[in-house]
């Protein structure tokens, strides 16, 4: 079973620019997106430093799969930035949530 996206040169595809572009763009859009979704915890760490704190089970499971999804996106056979770089914040501000609900 393969479990990477690497493709030997005799069986690779051609891929077209434009495709390429899109996928690009893509990458993009899916960091920004991703980035902000990770960066509107930051209401809920400051409800926890203000002594409401909230639950600690979704911060909790979201920075676990932001967690797997980087080393994922580390340990393939190419890097695959995208994926990195859209799931470190997950894992910067789960854990920060996390810390903050208990100290607060």
């Amino acid at each position: 079973m393969k479990i990477d996206n690497y493709v030997p040169k005799n069986k690779r595809k051609e891929v077209s620019d434009k495709r390429i572009k899109n996928l690009k763009l893509m990458s993009k859009v899916a960091i920004l997106t991703s980035s902000l979704m990770y960066i509107a915890y930051i209401p809920e760490i400051m409800q926890n430093l203000s002594g409401n704190p909230v639950s600690p089970i979704q911060p909790f499971v979201a920075t676990i799969n932001a967690t797997l999804w980087t080393l994922y996106g580390w340990f393939k056979t190419y890097r695959d930035w995208p994926l990195v770089i859209s799931n470190v914040p997950g894992v910067i501000f789960g854990l920060v949530t996390l810390i903050t609900i208990f100290i607060h």
